[in-house]
């Protein structure tokens, strides 16, 4: 029987990390993606964060990795990397912020082209849309919906109250109901799985 992640990560830290990546890379660069807009600085965002991960859990008691709570911990290093490379940007005037979306995810299960298609496009609204949120909504929509995080772990990630999180998303999420953008995707599939996401808590 497998050892659950933490525990390997206690007991043998070399197979823990590399199974930490395995389970844990595709959120990391789904989120990091959706938060700059380039799957080049996705890559690379992400890179520096499982540097810093395994840096840091090198330094980590044994009983402190088995106490981590994975996704939300690799995710709270991702935000500070991407945050630490937006001050970067801003001491270096007239690097391009476009957003790139030529960085389709395909699956090996992956409907067809037309289909891909039209996700592509959806896709490429959707992180337009994120890309003009101000980072202190657009971090925290990214981290519900594509992080997955609970709210008591964004509040953990974000170093606020849960109160303050659920505030900060549903302002992030009213101004993107409100972006024109993404008026063709809510006419197709309508308001009601982001209310079921956001009542679910």
């Amino acid at each position: 029987m497998a050892l659950p992640l933490t525990e390997l990560l206690a007991t043998d830290l070399d197979d823990g990390f590399t199974e930490l990546v395995r389970t844990q890379a595709g959120a990391v660069r789904s989120v990091l993606l959706r938060l700059s807009g380039s799957a080049r600085e996705a890559d690379d965002l992400g890179q520096e964060t499982f540097l810093r991960a395994y840096s840091a859990l090198r330094e980590y008691s044994a009983e402190r990795r088995r106490q981590l709570q994975p996704r939300a911990w690799l995710l709270t290093i991702a935000a500070n990397v991407w945050r630490n490379h937006l001050r970067t940007l801003s001491r270096r005037p007239g690097v391009a912020d476009g957003v790139e979306v030529t960085c389709a995810e395909t699956l090996d299960d992956a409907p067809g082209p037309e289909q891909r298609a039209l996700d592509g496009a959806r896709r490429a609204r959707l992180v337009t849309a994120l890309s003009g949120l101000p980072d202190h909504h657009r971090l925290p929509v990214v981290l519900r919906y594509i992080g997955e995080l609970t709210y008591q772990e964004m509040a953990a990630v974000l170093d606020c109250p849960v109160g303050t999180v659920k505030a900060q998303v549903s302002r992030g999420l009213a101004t993107l109901r409100a972006e024109p953008v993404l008026a063709a995707d809510r006419t197709r599939h309508g308001p009601a799985r982001e209310k079921r996401k956001e009542a679910a808590g």
